[in-house]
């Protein structure tokens, strides 16, 4: 279970900040969301699963945010 630590709204994307590092999802990547006022975008509530907009009927679970690899301290050229 991801734990969530912060949420920022962006024009075009939500950002998480977890337990597991910091993930995003694009709005462009569901209409509804896509479509929707930046009013709208940021009335959400969140669940241990996920984030659901009541009026706009949508959820998202956190499996389908892009969470970013950690960067090693060693990096190899090929």
């Amino acid at each position: 279970m991801i734990k969530v630590k912060n949420i920022k709204i962006e024009a075009d994307k939500i950002i998480l900040n977890t337990d597991k590092g910091n993930g995003f999802y694009s709005f462009s990547d569901s209409l509804r969301l896509k479509n929707a006022t930046q009013t709208q975008r940021r009335h959400f509530t969140l669940s241990p699963f996920g984030i659901h907009w009541a009026e706009l009927d949508e959820d998202l679970c956190f499996d389908g945010f892009v969470f970013e690899k950690p960067m090693n301290d060693t990096l190899r050229y090929l």
